[in-house]
């Protein structure tokens, strides 16, 4: 009897330690949500035979990188202290917009990766995603409107693709650096949003991505892309966080369809243009005034992304077919800079001939080609050269698109990129 007792009570102590365990844990999310798994800075080990810049130590790099951010963050997160919220600002000359989607997904990316050197990064972080909820593309939708006017309002109700994957995107890195038990289930809200993503900005014949939520099976431009939308990397990550295969047909389709483009169209310089059409039958870039400017054909302000886009691929998982394709554009970008990064242009056509009266420096072109040179080891004084050129431009030279894109770019060349 006294045994039965001893028993019950030592099963009752128990019970009360784990109980106590679990309101010690769900306290400690409560008042200290910021417990980083992986904070700045990480120096991710890339894929075998990738390289960094080698004539700076570590420490240095790192210092740059953070250094970069203090001023990336105090120009472009704004707050909106009544609502709890924080968009990335669109500083464009002229410009109506407040901010846009793409932006909202880089400041995700971007201070998930500085948690650790930023003490307030999922705070800011939390902010960014009430933004997107807030602005959703439709009621019913996880998409976000992909632009937001001065007045707070969105200009119109349709997504933007690229947008939305950098964001779903952010959302794993979210979960993986903080856990999903605090003010949002980051991993939940990922899947949800990548789930629609594939029903609404997938093409569900080709497996290329569509330009928005809005492009339906009967639109013109259902089989028409932007080809900075194939991030192959975020595809993975969808794979792996949902299990739905068909993001292995997106990546295969979209590397198949921009091994054509440049087996077709750019053999020499192995670039892809700004948009593809007709991508159904007879894929092909864009006319010119397509949907944006003259450049739609060419390798313009939104194809700028792509070495970094498909380079990343490489860095992280070793695809070769990322190899493949950034080797020919590193032969040529060398070739007709004659390795000085002063000479890289702001767009090209894809023969790889400068876009005539582009006579400025343009990190967003920069910054990708400098994440391109990692594959190789016999790009290491060109990626030191670019990697210099870069970090010596002024912040305030430059706007939102620019120090976005670099901001990505030192992240990823530093070694401080990492994926869920």
């Amino acid at each position: 009897m006294t045994a039965t007792v001893r028993a019950g009570k030592r099963y009752t102590d128990m019970s009360r330690n784990i109980f106590a365990i679990f309101i010690l844990t769900f306290l400690l999310n409560k008042c200290y949500p910021q417990m980083i798994r992986y904070p700045f800075p990480q120096h991710n080990a890339y894929h075998k035979g990738t390289i960094k810049p080698n004539h700076l130590s570590q420490e240095k790099l790192d210092n740059q990188v953070l250094d970069f951010y203090i001023k990336w963050k105090k120009q472009y997160i704004h707050q909106i202290s009544e609502a709890n919220q924080a968009y990335v600002f669109f500083e464009e000359e002229g410009s109506i917009l407040q901010s846009v989607s793409e932006g909202q997904g880089y400041g995700m990316i971007i201070v998930t990766l500085m948690a650790g050197a930023d003490p307030d990064a999922q705070k800011i972080f939390n902010q960014l995603f009430n933004y997107v909820i807030a602005h959703p593309s439709n009621p019913a939708s996880t998409l976000m409107a992909w632009s937001q006017l001065a007045d707070n309002k969105n200009k119109d109700t349709t997504s933007a693709t690229d947008g939305d994957m950098d964001i779903a995107f952010a959302l794993l890195l979210a979960d993986k650096q903080w856990g999903s038990q605090g003010e949002f289930n980051y991993s939940d809200s990922a899947r949800k949003m990548i789930r629609d993503i594939m029903k609404k900005e997938i093409n569900q014949d080709t497996y290329s991505i569509l330009l928005s939520d809005a492009v339906e099976s009967d639109s013109k431009d259902y089989f028409d892309m932007r080809s900075s939308d194939f991030m192959p990397l975020h595809c993975k990550s969808f794979e792996y966080a949902t299990g739905d295969q068909k993001w292995k047909k997106v990546i295969d389709k979209n590397y198949a369809l921009f091994s054509h483009l440049q087996n077709t169209f750019s053999q020499d310089a192995g670039l892809v243009p700004d948009f593809i059409i007709g991508i159904n039958s007879n894929a092909k870039p864009a006319n010119p005034r397509y949907l944006e400017s003259k450049y739609d054909g060419c390798y313009n302000y939104n194809a700028c992304r792509v070495p970094l886009r498909i380079a990343t691929d490489y860095l992280l998982t070793g695809d070769n077919r990322s190899y493949e394709m950034i080797r020919r554009i590193n032969q040529w970008i060398r070739e007709t800079s004659t390795g000085n990064p002063d000479n890289i242009s702001a767009g090209y056509t894809l023969a790889g001939n400068d876009i005539k009266s582009r006579n400025f420096e343009a990190p967003s072109f920069i910054g990708p080609f400098a994440v391109a040179a990692m594959i190789d080891s016999s790009n290491q004084q060109w990626l030191n050269n670019i990697w210099d050129y870069m970090t010596g431009f002024k912040f305030e030279d430059f706007d939102y698109y620019d120090n976005s894109i670099k901001m990505l770019s030192m992240l990823i060349i530093t070694g401080n990129y990492w994926t869920p």
